[in-house]
């Protein structure tokens, strides 16, 4: 089977595409199969035993978007399924230019994120599902609907996102859930060498990913300066990441933040080995990598319980869950967890098996059938 796997971002990009992506190619070239890749990047992506085609994202927005397309198209051709983890739009129009069939793992509503790039929509997630909206919003929804009733078949990681997709017009039948993996872990160092390694003293949480508005870091600042004696490493990069320092400071939180920058993946499964507990503000989540990732190490996780995050996350077992935006009830479990006898270890004690069920061979050789299937449509 020759596939063609489309990311909007790769490595050394830090994000959840691009961790899957990757993982995904690597698994199929295992099994035999070919495999090409279309994504953007800032500079050509280091080499792999298949071809990643990039398109610069120092290019204008518009032409970018059609030059993604093009590439997609183009090189569909001589492949005999589209894979998709994001640029939903462009992959699904490059696919059918091809008249090649597309399978789409779904990350997010490209209608909900535009709208709040956009201005239009402030809210969450559930509440823009029930937002009437304007012109400019029904256009952004009927820009997603069309793309996604191009797709042959569609992967959710949340069961949560795939409800949405369904209520979306998307055949339930051509929607299935494929949960994220856990990593593979490598030899990771105990819980007091990764300290020492990362220089932690006292009570620290770590959060590691893609630093944008999403991930609401500026809520976990405003948790943080409401408890005394608890430090937070960032690790990552981003668009917000400027907005975020500056929050830090203007708190009087320097010397309790610390930003480490990108780290590869076992550097972040370290941290997460290190850190009391992972936490993550964001407004809206389908079925996040860096807290499977957390917990996989045996970290607890302190998140808000938005999306896909509570299928992943049981509250008082292997983590604590807090309303979205509401900085007083995230302080509360940062200080729970920092204070109350036996808590941190209750919930670490859990955390590891809840994830063992997310096994990359089970779960890429679901997706092999799929994409299987898609291809011999």
């Amino acid at each position: 089977m020759n596939v063609l796997v489309v990311s909007g971002i790769w490595p050394p990009d830090v994000g959840g595409p691009a961790s899957h992506a990757p993982e995904l190619a690597d698994f199929l070239r295992a099994r035999g199969h070919r495999l090409e890749v279309v994504t953007t990047a800032a500079a050509a992506p280091a080499a792999r035993d298949y071809p990643v085609r990039w398109v610069s994202r120092r290019l204008p927005r518009g032409i970018r978007h059609a030059a993604v397309a093009a590439s997609i198209a183009r090189h569909a051709r001589s492949s005999d399924v589209v894979y998709a983890t994001s640029m939903l739009g462009r992959a699904t129009l490059g696919a059918t230019l091809a008249r090649r069939p597309v399978v789409v793992k779904l990350v997010a509503d490209e209608a909900y994120e535009r709208a709040r790039r956009f201005g239009l929509f402030d809210g969450d997630l559930d509440e823009f599902q029930r937002f009437p909206g304007g012109r400019r919003v029904r256009l952004l929804r009927d820009s997603r609907d069309r793309a996604l009733h191009r797709v042959d078949h569609l992967v959710s990681p949340s069961s949560y996102l795939a409800s949405l997709a369904v209520r979306w017009g998307v055949p339930e039948e051509r929607v299935t859930v494929v949960p994220n993996t856990a990593p593979p872990l490598p030899a990771l160092p105990t819980r007091d060498a990764a300290r020492g390694r990362f220089g932690l003293d006292g009570p620290t949480l770590a959060f590691a990913g893609r630093i944008t508005r999403q991930k609401a870091l500026a809520v976990a600042l405003e948790a943080l300066a409401q408890v005394d004696g608890v430090s937070l490493l960032v690790a990552g990069d981003g668009p917000d990441l400027g907005e975020v320092r500056r929050g830090a400071s203007e708190r009087g939180l320097d010397g309790r933040v610390r930003f480490v920058g990108s780290l590869d993946r076992d550097d972040v499964l370290a941290l997460f080995r290190a850190a009391d507990a992972s936490v993550l503000p964001s407004s809206w989540e389908n079925f996040p990598h860096t807290v499977v990732e957390a917990l996989a190490v045996g970290t607890p996780v302190i998140a808000t319980a938005v999306g896909g995050v509570p299928e992943l996350v049981r509250d008082g077992e292997t983590g604590l869950l807090v309303p979205a935006g509401d900085s007083a009830a995230l302080a509360d479990a940062i200080r729970r967890l920092v204070s109350e006898p036996g808590l941190r270890d209750q919930l670490a004690a859990g955390a590891a098996a809840s994830v063992e069920h997310l096994e990359s061979e089970k779960l890429y050789s679901r997706l092999e059938e799929i994409l299987r299937t898609a291809a011999g449509r």
